[in-house]
């Protein structure tokens, strides 16, 4: 029998379903905020997608959840600062492939170790079962990262169906 303060499986996963998109996207806020840095969320987050490789700038607008049009724009915004170069693919001249440059790698590698030390600052603050659990939840969420990037969106699914 279950204890009366463990809450049940589907009451675990209705909390983490409504909780954990709004959190993580306030602790991003509030550490990007905390850095003070030049460069928006949004541009961070293609830096970090393109240090996987050079995208096209359709598969960056899916993958970053934003228009097209949007994901030309900040390219140009960060060629323009050198941090990404443009390129026509060989075979398709139609095709936009975008490259993280040296300086990109570096400026995304000054981030990545400014924004470790400041959770790592914040970290140290908290009692040492909270970073266990915060541990064991990173690694949680590797996995649910993971089961989302296999699978295709919900949207795609839907349109398949609908041509069948």
């Amino acid at each position: 029998m279950r204890s009366a303060t463990i809450p049940a499986r589907s009451e675990q996963i209705d909390y983490v379903a409504n909780e954990l998109l709004q959190r993580a996207a306030l602790l991003t806020r509030l550490l990007v905020r905390q850095l003070g840095g030049e460069l928006s969320r949004t541009e961070l987050g293609l830096l970090k997608t393109l240090a996987g490789g050079a995208r096209r700038i359709t598969e960056l607008a899916e993958l970053e959840g934003l228009a097209q049009p949007t994901i030309t724009i900040t390219i140009k915004q960060l060629e323009e600062q050198g941090l990404v170069t443009r390129t026509r693919q060989s075979d398709d001249g139609r095709v936009v492939l975008v490259t993280l440059t040296e300086t990109g790698k570096a400026a995304l590698e000054d981030y990545s170790d400014e924004l470790r030390a400041v959770l790592g600052d914040y970290l140290a603050e908290i009692s040492d079962e909270h970073v266990e659990a915060l541990a064991t939840a990173t690694g949680t969420l590797a996995q649910l990262i993971d089961l989302l990037q296999q699978r295709p969106t919900r949207r795609a699914a839907r349109t398949v169906k609908e041509e069948r």
